[in-house]
């Protein structure tokens, strides 16, 4: 039986970065090579959870500032070094400037989370309308293409081509119009409790917190998964999307 919370949905869309594909820290330490410095993969990952927080307390500075202040955090975990000589003192804003100048091309977030573009797949199967909405760079459609993933999207939404950030609820009302579906019989999924989750809500769609269990109370119309096979279940069973559910 669905949760009492929520209604069954007609349509799903999902943010990219952290639910689709994740940052790809070996990635990243190769393209720091290329601009001169050396960064330890494994210990930039771990900063995860620190680096979010920080893209989150600059949020509304704007994306690019936020980005950077997140990476700030990666790099700094990292132990980023030049590859030869002494640092100079504002070595790691360079890099952070490099790394964002080339990120619209170089997409450093290309690393699909497990079992996600499979459960795309899945729900274009079964003629479940899906759509990415992004606060991205504007290059959003050529990084899926680039990963042979952007034919299952009915929308691409990316706010550095839209010019509309999320929580900004006039995204989600131009991927509503863009799918010809109500916000109300959309379910949006995304791993930032602002901008994916209490923005959809404000809305007027439904959300799935793609995230680690945390304790915070749920508002109406909210669920959480922590990965793909939790979040096939939510899907399938409290917002009775699947085959097996649809008239």
């Amino acid at each position: 039986m669905a949760d009492a919370r929520v209604a069954r949905a007609r349509a799903v869309t999902f943010d990219y970065g952290q639910t689709l594909a994740e940052l790809d820290h070996d990635f990243l330490a190769a393209r720091v090579r290329i601009f001169g410095g050396e960064l330890d993969a494994q210990a930039s990952r771990a900063a995860g959870t620190v680096a979010w927080e920080a893209y989150g307390a600059a949020k509304s500075l704007g994306h690019a500032a936020a980005w950077k202040r997140m990476m700030h955090e990666f790099l700094r975990a990292g132990g980023l070094r030049p590859s030869f000589g002494a640092a100079p003192p504002d070595f790691a804003e360079q890099m952070v400037q490099e790394l964002w100048l080339a990120q619209p091309a170089v997409n450093l977030w290309r690393k699909p989370i497990p079992g996600m573009f499979e459960l795309v797949h899945e729900l274009v199967a079964q003629s479940i309308p899906v759509a990415v909405i992004s606060n991205s760079e504007g290059r959003l459609a050529e990084l899926l293409a680039e990963l042979g993933e952007e034919k299952p999207f009915r929308v691409i939404v990316d706010s550095g081509r839209l010019g509309i950030d999320k929580p900004d609820a006039r995204i989600f009302e131009h991927t509503a119009r863009a799918l010809d579906l109500p916000l109300s019989e959309i379910v949006h999924v995304g791993d930032a409790w602002e901008a994916d989750v209490m923005g959809a809500a404000r809305a007027g769609a439904q959300a799935v917190w793609f995230a680690p269990v945390d304790q915070r109370a749920l508002p109406r119309g909210v669920v959480s998964a922590r990965d793909a096979t939790e979040l096939r279940s939510v899907l399938l069973e409290d917002f009775g999307l699947g085959l097996e559910n649809r008239a």
